[in-house]
């Protein structure tokens, strides 16, 4: 998943950027408002973590922007504003969760997977597929109820298709959500690991659309 991660504290920033791309997430950072409203124009986000004390531009400011431009990408403010007031105006602007600093990272990664699963409507915490079973909380992956060891990129792309299940993604698509700005995308990445994926987890698990992408289809209804 990518997320679109603003914060002006560039220790805070570098910390949260290093603990989410460790959590599978890749992710760019802005540093003021102005630069993730320049991203979230020219990019697609599944998150997006906004402090609001930016310079530039604030967040509550780019928060507002984003919802009056009907962008519909899911927003988890992160602030030292702890008052009951301030925690309103963000979520009357169009927050979606809110997180106080000092905080957990632990906390915030699951906060984030918690408002993806919302975004997708997905109600549980693992995802489900015949005999396969993800569940971002804790990176696991199994088969048949054995533990499947996947790469951080690897369990990326499953994540992805398993969120968008009988929907086809490009091999462009996915590779936004594999590299963050800066990170070099390797050649011919997105086969690579798809035949990785199909090795430890099935041939027939994700099907090739030749010239359009990859895609993992809906199981059929049991009779």
């Amino acid at each position: 998943m990518r997320i679109l991660l603003v914060e002006d504290d560039a220790l805070l920033g570098d910390g949260v950027k290093a603990g989410l791309k460790q959590a599978g997430f890749a992710v760019d950072w802005a540093q003021d408002g102005v630069a993730a409203k320049l991203a979230l124009e020219t990019e697609e986000y599944a998150l997006l973590v906004l402090d609001l004390g930016l310079p530039k531009l604030s967040g509550l400011d780019l928060l507002k922007w984003l919802r009056a431009n009907h962008l519909k990408v899911p927003v988890l403010v992160l602030t030292a504003r702890d008052t009951v007031a301030d925690r309103v105006v963000g979520l009357n602007a169009g927050a979606d969760d809110y997180l106080i600093k000092p905080f957990d990272l632990d906390e915030l990664i699951a906060r984030l997977n918690a408002l993806l699963r919302r975004s997708v409507g997905q109600v549980t915490q693992t995802l489900q597929h015949g005999d396969i079973a993800l569940t971002p909380s804790t990176h696991q992956v199994s088969k048949n109820g054995q533990t499947i060891e996947l790469s951080a990129k690897e369990f990326t792309l499953l994540h992805e298709l398993l969120l968008h299940i009988g929907r086809v993604q490009s091999r462009e698509q996915l590779e936004q959500h594999l590299y963050g700005w800066g990170e070099e995308v390797e050649s011919n990445s997105v086969e690579v690991h798809i035949h990785h994926l199909r090795k430890k987890l099935g041939s027939d698990l994700i099907r090739t659309m030749r010239g359009v992408g990859y895609v993992i289809d809906k199981l059929s209804a049991s009779v």
